[in-house]
């Protein structure tokens, strides 16, 4: 039988300004470690510090323009578009635009704190 999902759960998000994250599937909400998804909502001039996670992360973007940095320059992800970030590559997200961001991330295995290994 299919498994509803009412509602996600509100995770506190690192970065310069608030960012709305809603985990509908994930440690946070079900329990699920296998893979995490999250509506992501960030402001404009928003920017976390960079990481080396241990999962693999895909990021669809709806709304306005995620620039993505990696240890070979920088890559803007519009909407309509989606990247892929692998497991163990350096990588920071920010929303520089005036917009911000609306995205879809999903991450495997499902996001931890403990494993994202965000720069100090």
């Amino acid at each position: 039988m299919p498994t509803l999902i009412e509602s996600p759960s509100r995770i506190e998000a690192a970065g310069t300004k608030p960012k709305l994250i809603d985990e509908y599937a994930g440690r946070a909400n079900n329990g699920e470690s296998r893979l995490s998804i999250a509506h992501m909502r960030s402001p404009g001039g928003w920017e976390e510090p960079g990481q080396r996670p241990e999962f693999d992360e895909y990021t669809v973007v709806l709304k306005g323009a995620v620039h993505v940095e990696h240890e070979g320059g920088t890559m803007v992800v519009e909407a309509g578009q989606a990247i892929l970030t692998k497991a163990g590559e350096w990588i920071r997200y920010s929303t520089p635009g005036a917009e911000g961001a609306e995205y879809i991330a999903v991450c495997l295995p499902a996001f931890s704190p403990d494993t994202v290994h965000r720069d100090e």
